[in-house]
């Protein structure tokens, strides 16, 4: 597993992962679920959907 998102990048999605889960969290939505998928790919540093589309932001 190729890391695949660099650092701004990653910075996107951590204060989106946040503002989505605590949205999520504060209605009861299930859309704040999405937060945990934009939390895990910035940690990870990987994303899925970056694989078949060849995007790399670490260059």
């Amino acid at each position: 597993m190729n890391k695949n998102i660099g650092e701004n990048d990653r910075k996107y999605r951590a204060i989106a992962g946040i503002l989505f889960l605590l949205w999520g969290l504060s209605t009861g939505n299930a859309w704040g679920l999405i937060g945990f998928a934009l939390l895990a790919t910035a940690y990870l540093r990987w994303c899925p959907v970056y694989i078949p589309m060849d995007v790399d932001t670490t260059r």
